[in-house]
């Protein structure tokens, strides 16, 4: 495929795969209308193995659509939502402001508890009820005797209440949607101009791509009954005969590979004797 469109503007669609380098493994699906040229807002990948593969648009009266790959249906959609052909139907209320009496609070602590008498009065630590004074300790000159400070289990940290479900929670406020005032309709969008011609362009750098049984018709079930027909029953036949050949292209470059490694091998050996054979030349020459 091209990398721009320019001489599309006649055309009233352009569909299929668009395979560039390792980055591009891209399905093209533009529509044409009122002389513009319209892609489709979604990332379309097509198939990029070696295999035969059956591309179908599906457009409708309702301007819905589906897109199928090998007869299986891979998106659906709709030409309002998913093509910027027409402004949207309803559009953010950039006017409206969130309520003053919003509550988006979905827990809040629970008013009705009430704080345990004398918890703020329970210390943090206190005296390790299980510690012993030496028998040689002497007040004397060791000073009065304290017990090292443990932890105290009672001790919870700062008092919190409870957290509840909020019964005035009315969730987050979202911006709303109104009607589009630019917004016109037109019943005929899914209309394409008259088909007179199928057109096929191909940018490639490497040869084998096959182009072939184009169908365009009113009828879906039709189009996958010839799918069915043309590739269906050859499927497994041709995907047999893929895997043979890639064995014996893997074979063949094996042998190929290993002949070299030989060949280069048997260089190496010639230079070191012809080295070995004349290494008192070499050496008078120095």
């Amino acid at each position: 495929m091209p990398a721009n469109f320019d001489n599309f503007l006649l055309c009233s669609l352009m569909f299929g795969p668009d395979i560039c380098g390792t980055q591009t493994k891209k399905l093209h699906l533009i529509l044409s209308y009122q002389g513009q040229n319209y892609p489709i807002k979604k990332d379309l990948e097509c198939e990029t193995d070696k295999l035969t593969h059956f591309y179908t648009f599906i457009l409708r009266p309702d301007a819905s659509y589906s897109l199928l790959v090998d007869n299986r249906e891979r998106e659906t959609g709709s030409m309002y939502t998913d093509w910027d052909i027409l402004p949207p139907r309803k559009i953010k209320d950039v006017h409206a402001k969130r309520p003053k009496d919003w509550d988006d609070r979905e827990y809040i602590e629970d008013p009705d508890e009430v704080k345990p008498e004398g918890y703020d009065s329970i210390p943090k630590q206190i005296p390790d009820p299980k510690a012993k004074k030496p028998d040689t300790w002497d007040e004397d000159e060791d000073g009065i005797w304290k017990p090292r400070m443990v932890s105290n289990p009672a001790y919870k940290g700062p008092w919190k209440r409870k957290r509840i479900k909020n019964p005035n929670y009315k969730g987050k406020w979202k911006t709303p949607w109104i009607d589009n005032p630019e917004f016109e309709d037109d019943p005929d969008l899914y209309v394409l101009k008259p088909l007179k011609y199928i057109g096929i362009e191909v940018w490639q750098v490497k040869a084998g791509s096959v182009f072939d049984n184009i169908l365009i018709c009113d009828d879906p079930e039709y189009a996958r009954k010839v799918v069915e027909e043309t590739w269906g029953a050859n499927r497994e036949a041709e995907k047999e005969a893929f895997e043979e050949a890639e064995k014996e292209r893997k074979a063949r470059e094996d042998r190929e590979g290993q002949k070299a490694k030989d060949d280069g091998d048997r260089r190496r050996r010639r230079h070191k004797k012809h080295y070995r054979d004349h290494w008192d030349d070499y050496h008078d020459e120095l």
